[in-house]
């Protein structure tokens, strides 16, 4: 049987001599540890100096709660699971309470991971999106103050006004082959169409002498744009010729449908010739006004 000598110089302190078992010794200190004593009461009742032998005799008893000393960081401990209970992130935690991530993570690695809250500008994408809206929403506000000042600022148009914006007009997109002299107005847009026959109408062009003929991609609907430019136009289907259907053409990207594409309208001026020599003269004048000493191009036709 295993015993220990207390004698001087071997660690136990020499206040004993003689030997003793060591499962005497520790029927002792396990009693006097459950009596409540400290390491350092049990040392010296026992005479054990030796941290070794002394570990051994109190192996497996926990020391009593009164000579454990408080933790710095329990505090901080509790209060990190409750910030994580409440759904609080590692970073957050860790600006709320000073202490470092690696902590934290052991501190609440067994509780659930909260679900991610979204904040109306949480996130720098979140803010760089809202610029963008209210950027675009500046931009569309300043668009309709200029677009509606320069509505406003047209007014009424007179009669002369009305002349000059029509030979403009037609010079720009109408024919002017010769020597056929024949009017024929060709466009998309609807209020090109209607105002362009305002001004024939003030020429003193008649419903009678008007005809249309649509020309149109056959991928659309066409029935649908004849109707549409019947609408436009305010005339019925006796001044409509046969529409022109364009081939299309599949090396290119362009679909030729949906609802905003009604192909384009050609207007006819019947007994016309008089009517495209005025225009020729009305666009020289113009020309002339502008630019008083520029030869005139009218003059090489004579």
């Amino acid at each position: 049987m295993s015993e220990i000598r207390r004698r001087p110089g071997d660690g136990t302190g020499g206040l004993r001599s003689g030997a003793a078992t060591f499962e005497s010794l520790r029927e002792q200190a396990v009693t006097l540890r459950r009596e409540g004593l400290s390491r350092r009461q049990i040392r010296d009742r026992l005479h054990v100096h030796n941290n070794d032998i002394l570990n051994r005799l109190l192996e497996g008893e926990p020391a009593p709660e009164w000579t454990r000393r408080p933790n710095a960081k329990d505090d901080l401990r509790d209060r990190a699971r409750e910030l994580r209970l409440q759904g609080m992130t590692y970073d957050q935690i860790q600006l709320e309470l000073g202490c470092s991530k690696s902590s934290i993570s052991l501190w609440v690695r067994d509780l659930p991971k909260p679900e991610r809250r979204a904040s109306p500008l949480g996130t720098n994408m979140e803010r760089a999106q809202q610029g963008r809206r209210e950027a675009h929403d500046r931009r569309k506000a300043a668009y309709e103050t200029t677009r509606t000042a320069a509505r406003e600022a047209v007014g009424t148009i007179t009669e002369r006004e009305l002349f000059l914006i029509g030979i403009a007009l037609y010079w720009a997109e109408g024919a002017k082959a010769r020597p056929h002299h024949q009017v024929k107005f060709v466009n998309s847009d609807p209020d090109m169409i209607r105002t362009f026959l305002a001004w024939l109408r003030m020429m003193g062009v008649t419903d009678d002498r008007l005809r249309f003929t649509l020309q149109i991609h056959e991928t659309a609907d066409v029935i649908a744009s004849e109707e549409y430019w019947a609408e436009v136009v305010g005339l019925d289907a006796s001044h409509f010729g046969k529409t022109t259907l364009k081939r299309h053409n599949p090396l290119t990207n362009r679909k030729n449908t949906g609802d905003g594409y009604h192909g384009c309208l050609a207007v006819r001026v019947l007994k016309g010739a008089d009517l495209h020599r005025r225009i020729e003269g009305a666009w020289c004048g113009i020309v002339g006004a502008i630019n008083p000493d520029q030869k005139s191009w009218m003059s090489d036709l004579d």
